[in-house]
């Protein structure tokens, strides 16, 4: 089975969640550091919202297409502060991406990667090197658009797209922060991973393991 219709990517969403919330302890202690440790929380609560809408929807005979405006609506409407209106953009981008598609199939799946990247550049204005999930999102992005590019099946393309996010985190920990609440900490925020490249790791991992799983091949 190939397409992901509403319910289906309404239960992609719903590992997203799972994860999330499963690591909502560890995101804030990373926040903790360089932040005011609320990370974890806001992104549980927002992936949280996103399942909610989209059971919602996905009942009233929403498209799968559908689902990504409606994410970044409930996503924004549960957290307010920065982490908000950038996965709102980043749903809303994705959204113009698939606007209108019934189901998704599972090669247009890694493209969530560069849409995701688009919209989160596009909104917080943040650029390569300043310690903030874009350090994630980017090179999973590039990944895919290369992996793509040579031919590579969907769940090979998630896998080096991840392969790039868990480098671009780990490379966090030699920035110091430019934008937001860590940039006051100036050179105390070296040695520490930013907490929205480590959420975003998670985002693109679940990706990958539940393609897999729907694919019929595990979750690696």
């Amino acid at each position: 089975m190939d397409g992901l219709d509403a319910h289906q990517l309404t239960a992609l969403f719903r590992l997203m969640s799972l994860r999330i919330d499963e690591a909502r302890h560890m995101l804030g202690q990373l926040d903790g550091a360089i932040g005011d440790a609320d990370h974890g929380n806001s992104m549980a609560e927002g992936f949280a919202a996103v399942v909610r809408a989209s059971v919602q929807a996905s009942s009233r005979g929403a498209g799968a297409g559908d689902l990504f405006a409606i994410a970044a609506d409930s996503f924004l409407e549960a957290v307010g502060a920065t982490t908000g209106p950038l996965y709102a953009s980043a749903f809303l981008s994705a959204g113009q991406r698939y606007r209108g598609m019934q189901s998704l199939r599972a090669a247009d799946i890694p493209g969530l990667i560069p849409a995701f990247a688009s919209g989160i550049a596009a909104r917080g204005k943040a650029s390569a090197g300043d310690k903030t999930m874009l350090d994630v999102w980017g090179p999973a992005a590039r990944a895919v658009v290369d992996a793509q590019a040579a031919g590579s099946a969907p769940l090979a393309v998630l896998d080096v797209a991840l392969e790039a996010a868990e480098e671009g985190r780990e490379a966090t920990r030699a920035m110091t922060a430019t934008v937001g609440r860590a940039s006051r900490l100036g050179q105390r925020s070296l040695g520490h991973v930013d907490p929205g490249a480590a959420s975003a790791v998670i985002i693109i991992a679940a990706l990958r393991d539940g393609l897999a799983v729907h694919l019929g091949q595990g979750a690696g």
